[in-house]
C-alpha cells in the first residue's frame, strides 16, 4: 500500500470569485483523513484583470500577462501563509501543494489550454514542492483537459449506492457518473457564471444571494429556447467548456428578475439534457460549487431530473472545499505516475498522466 502523505489543494474556479484552500491525507487513491479547508476573496482589481484576460484572450501583452501571472501567484502564496498560520500548521509537514491556478483560456479543440500560475515562483516562496499545469498533457494528447475532479469523485464515492452523480455547479457545470469503478464525466452547460455576470452588471453584487432575483422573476420560454438552441447539448461526450462559451445576448431584453430566472433554468435544463448521454439514470444526483446555495438553482434541478437531488454535505463531504481537495488528491497521484484523466472522464486516447512538479528550493546548510 502506498504511503499516504499530506496534501494541500489550490484552485480557483471559472467563476473566479476566489481562492479555495483544502488539506487532505491521501495516498492518490483513497482520501485517510480530511484537515482544514477555508475561502479567500479576490482582491477586486485582481479579478477585474482576470476577468477581461479570461473574456478577450490574448489582447494583453505578454508583460501583463506575466505581471498578472505573478501577482496572481503572490496571492496564492500569502493565502497559503495565513492559512497556515490560522490552523497552526507547519508548511514543512506538507508533502505537496496542487496549484490548479486560473484558467484563462480553454479551447481543447485547438489543443489549448492556459492557467495562470507559476508552479516554481510558489514553490520558492513556500518552500514546499508544487504541482501545477494539471491539464496541458491531457489537451496535447487530444482530451478535454476537463473536468479534471472526477477520478477523486469516485474515491468518495466508493461506498454510496450506485449510479451516483456528482454535479458540480460552479461557473460551468459538470457531471461526473459512477457506477463501480466506471467514471464518465463532461461539462453540461453554464453553471453560475452568466447568472453572477447578469446580476453584476444590474445590481453590482456577485451573486444572487439567496436566490432572491431568480426567484422573483419568470422565465421567458422565448429566451430559453434561444439559449438552448447550441449544438453543444447534443454532442456525445467527452466534452468540455470555456466560460464564456454561451452568448448570453438573448437575455439582455429582460427585466433583472426576469433574466436571472431564465439563466436559472437554462443551468437546470442543460443539466437535464445531460440524461440521455449517461449509461443509466443516476439514483440520485449530489451537487457541490456555488450552484448549491442557490435554493432555486437546487429545486429546478430536483424537479427537472426528477429523483434526489441534494448538496454533497448530505453525505458527508464540503462542497465549498471538494474542488481544492481534488487538486491535492491529483497532486499526489502526478507524484506517483497515476493517471489523471480517462477516456471517459476527458476523451484523451489513453489514461493520461499529468502535472508539472516543481521542487522546493534546497535550504543551505
Amino acid at each position: 500500500m502506498a504511503e499516504v502523505v499530506r496534501s494541500l489543494g489550490l484552485i480557483s474556479g471559472t467563476s473566479m470569485d476566489g481562492i479555495d484552500v483544502a488539506v487532505i491525507d491521501t495516498d492518490g487513491e483513497r482520501v485517510a483523513a480530511f484537515g482544514p479547508t477555508a475561502t479567500f476573496a479576490y482582491a477586486p482589481n485582481l479579478r477585474t484583470r482576470l476577468l477581461a484576460m479570461a473574456a478577450s484572450p490574448g489582447v494583453a501583452s505578454a508583460a501583463d500577462e506575466h505581471n498578472a501571472e505573478a501577482e496572481l501567484t503572490d496571492a496564492h502564496a500569502a493565502i497559503v501563509n495565513v492559512f497556515a498560520k490560522a490552523n497552526n500548521m507547519d508548511l514543512s509537514d506538507i508533502a505537496v501543494i496542487g496549484f490548479h491556478g486560473q484558467t484563462i483560456l480553454h479551447r481543447p479543440a485547438d489543443r489549448l489550454t492556459r492557467q495562470f500560475g507559476d508552479g516554481a515562483r510558489l514553490a520558492g516562496a513556500l518552500a514546499v514542492d508544487v504541482v501545477n499545469d494539471f491539464r496541458a498533457a491531457d489537451v496535447a494528447a487530444g482530451g478535454q483537459g476537463a473536468p479534471l475532479a472526477s477520478l477523486y469523485h469516485r474515491a468518495l464515492a466508493a461506498g454510496l449506492q450506485h449510479p451516483i452523480a456528482v454535479l458540480n455547479v460552479g461557473g460551468v457545470s459538470n457531471v461526473t457518473y459512477i457506477d463501480g469503478d466506471e467514471a464518465l464525466a463532461f461539462d453540461t452547460g453554464p453553471g453560475n457564471a452568466l447568472l453572477d455576470d447578469w446580476i453584476a452588471r444590474h445590481t453590482g453584487a456577485t451573486h444572487d444571494e439567496g436566490g432572491k432575483h431568480a426567484a422573483a422573476g419568470k422565465v421567458d420560454a422565448g429566451v430559453l429556447a434561444k439559449l438552448l438552441n447550441e449544438p453543444y447539448f447534443e454532442q456525445h461526450p467527452p466534452k468540455s467548456l470555456d466560460r464564456n462559451d454561451f452568448d448570453p445576448a438573448p437575455v439582455d431584453s429582460l427585466t433583472l428578475t426576469d433574466g436571472a430566472a431564465t439563466l436559472v433554468e437554462f443551468t437546470a435544463q442543460s443539466v437535464a439534457r445531460a440524461l440521455p448521454h449517461l449509461p443509466a439514470p443516476p439514483l440520485r444526483w449530489l451537487v457541490c460549487g456555488g450552484g448549491r446555495h442557490n435554493p432555486v438553482i437546487m429545486s429546478r434541478l430536483t424537479e427537472v431530473l426528477a429523483v434526489p437531488c441534494d448538496p454533497v454535505e448530505a453525505v458527508g463531504w464540503n462542497g465549498d472545499a471538494l474542488e481544492a481537495q481534488a487538486f491535492a488528491f491529483l497532486a499526489v497521484r502526478s507524484l506517483r505516475g497515476l493517471p489523471l484523466s480517462l477516456p471517459s472522464t476527458t476523451g484523451v486516447p489513453q489514461p493520461m498522466r499529468g502535472g508539472v512538479l516543481h521542487k522546493a528550493p534546497a535550504v543551505a546548510a
